[in-house]
């Protein structure tokens, strides 16, 4: 009797610490296993700071006063530096060195701490140059340098072993030829060095993978070699401005795939060679200030892509074979100082400015007249007369001066007898 009596003490206790318990124990679960129907909440992003550039790397800029920021990589318009994305660390893989000022000098902890440059341009940064770290050096892609680092040699030049595109413009470059630096750059595609001093010979061999030469106005002398027409990737070249002689080679045509071409300012001999009518891409050829003879080709007139022709200042001789729809394609055309090329007038007009004479009916320059006023080449076709009519009007003003003489007389007469006829009536 004493236990059922208990029984409902126990019970409410029970129900009491039933309702205590139950909310943490339904609030856990509802976190622990929510139901098909309801949303997981999203979790947040774990928040990581960016990668900031190698503490090395921004003291060798420092040390050379370029401007980097609390962080050089993280500005979208910097020009000057491009920086990978390693972690955790940034490294830059290219560099740009302008318009330098005279407290800036390169030194060897610098440039080592840069081993991953890939780019580094030089322009307008007249520093001393520095012996490049070997692994700098093998590591450049691309290189320029256009009137800064004072002098380079050709040997300092020929340690970028790997490099694609190297410029130099403007930068006394101290080596016997080109031969030394391009020896051991089998990757080269662009080949610039441009007003350098330069001086020897055109290398023999080149790597076939070349696209772009320009050694314009250097030193160089000698030949033009053959090897130098097989190159079929070859679309640029630029060798004005040298002393190279001797003639265009024969197989010059072999350069398949030249855009631009300009030999000009060198004392280049012989014809044009008839090969260059299978450059089918050709855009510009100049020739000009050369010692080049013979007749002007006339394949060249059917050169449909061609915009820029210089043949001016050569000894170019007989008729200009060109008609008037090609000239007037051309953007440019040259072919004066040729004092034995001449053009026939009656396919080009004298209105077209050539620098040249009009041909005579055997095909040879005319002697300019001995005193014809200038502007005689401005009036509509008035030299396209034939001899014989400027003749003929000589001869058709003469009559008139005779009959004006003879109206002259005759007045005159007609004026004596009126006199004396009055004179006789006065005396009477």
């Amino acid at each position: 009797m004493a236990t059922s009596s208990l029984d409902p003490f126990f019970l409410l206790i029970f129900l009491t610490l039933s309702l205590t318990i139950s909310p943490s124990f339904t609030s856990s679960k509802s976190l622990s296993s929510p139901s098909p129907l309801s949303s997981p909440s999203p979790k947040p992003a774990p928040t990581s700071t960016p990668s900031i550039l190698d503490p090395k790397q921004l003291k060798a800029l420092q040390s050379l006063n370029i401007p980097t920021g609390k962080n050089p990589c993280s500005s979208l318009h910097n020009s000057t530096i491009t920086c990978d994305n390693s972690t955790p660390f940034r490294h830059i893989v290219s560099l740009t060195l302008s318009n330098c000022t005279d407290d800036v000098a390169l030194s060897l902890t610098a440039m080592k701490a840069l081993y991953t440059l890939n780019n580094i341009q030089f322009v307008n940064c007249p520093v001393t140059p520095i012996r490049l770290p070997s692994q700098l050096a093998l590591n450049l892609k691309t290189f320029t340098c256009v009137n800064s680092l004072k002098k380079l040699s050709g040997v300092w030049l020929s340690k970028l072993h790997n490099v694609t595109e190297l410029t130099v413009s403007n930068v006394k470059v101290v080596a016997t030829g080109p031969y030394v630096i391009l020896n051991n750059m089998i990757h080269l595609n662009t080949f610039m060095i441009t007003n350098a001093n330069l001086s020897g010979y055109l290398p023999k061999h080149w790597h076939s993978n070349i696209s772009y030469i320009d050694l314009s106005g250097n030193k160089l002398r000698g030949r033009i070699p053959t090897s130098m027409t097989e190159l079929e990737n070859l679309e640029y070249l630029n060798l004005s401005g040298n002393m190279l002689n001797g003639t265009i080679p024969v197989s010059f045509g072999d350069l398949s795939s030249l855009k631009n071409v300009s030999l000009a300012s060198n004392s280049l001999s012989g014809s044009i060679p008839d090969s260059i009518a299978a450059i089918s891409e050709l855009v510009h050829l100049d020739l000009g200030s050369n010692e080049l003879n013979g007749t002007i080709p006339k394949f060249i007139s059917n050169m449909k892509r061609l915009k820029y022709l210089n043949l001016e200042k050569n000894n170019f001789r007989g008729v200009l074979p060109f008609n008037a729809s090609f000239v007037k394609k051309l953007i440019v055309l040259k072919v004066g100082e040729n004092s034995n090329l001449c053009y026939n007038h009656s396919t080009l007009s004298s209105k077209v400015k050539l620098g040249i004479a009009r041909c005579d009916k055997h095909g040879l320059p005319m002697a300019p007249p001995a005193s014809k006023e200038i502007s005689s080449d401005d009036s509509d076709d008035s030299d396209d007369y034939s001899d014989d009519e400027s003749v003929h009007k000589e001869h058709s003003h003469g009559p008139s001066k005779v009959v004006l003489g003879i109206s002259i007389a005759l007045s005159s007469i007609v004026f004596l007898i009126i006199f004396l006829i009055l004179l006789a009536k006065c005396c009477k």
